[in-house]
């Protein structure tokens, strides 16, 4: 019988008036958890990341060879390891070519970002991705300064990238596999 009663008290609709008082006591004494201040920071913090990487993309455009050929390619790569060096990085450089045009490049950005990930191959495929707006970069080769580590291979794979070559001049290192 108990609980019956319960269930009544509990099923039975409130008035206006205690139903706005309900909500005004809700309503005031709402006091944001850690939780919901951490996401509210994280959301903020990735609209801005957002913001500065759709700056990023559209920045400046890409300086292509005056031949399409894969010496002119390799030479860009250096160009690209030659900027490293000046910003007092690692000595590697890295783009990403389709159809005959540079679609991404890359310069080594591990010691300055201090990003273990940062490698050229990295920074080219994610510039590439960005200025294409899309993540599947069919068709496309990359020409880096030296082979690939697993890591470069391994995003180039996921990228669906076609051919890999390395150094100056370059050679043919193959489509991109997981190790």
């Amino acid at each position: 019988m108990g609980w019956l009663r319960l269930h009544a008290i509990a099923a039975r609709p409130l008035s206006f008036g205690r139903a706005v008082e309900r909500y005004w006591r809700m309503a005031t004494t709402y006091r944001p958890t850690r939780r919901s201040l951490l996401a509210s920071a994280m959301t903020a913090a990735l609209a801005a990341v957002a913001v500065r990487a759709h700056a990023q993309g559209s920045a400046t455009p890409i300086a292509q060879p005056r031949e399409a050929t894969p010496v002119a390619f390799a030479a860009r790569a250096q160009e690209m390891r030659r900027l490293a060096i000046e910003r007092g990085d690692q000595a590697y450089g890295a783009v990403v070519v389709r159809d005959g045009k540079i679609v991404g490049e890359g310069v080594s950005a591990v010691v300055t970002d201090r990003d273990p990930t940062a490698h050229a191959e990295m920074q080219a495929i994610r510039d590439a991705a960005r200025r294409l707006r899309t993540n599947d970069l069919s068709g496309c080769e990359m020409y880096g300064t030296s082979r690939a580590c697993p890591m470069c291979e391994a995003a180039a794979y996921w990228a669906r990238l076609r051919r890999m070559h390395s150094g100056e001049p370059p050679a043919d290192d193959g489509a991109p596999r997981l190790r």
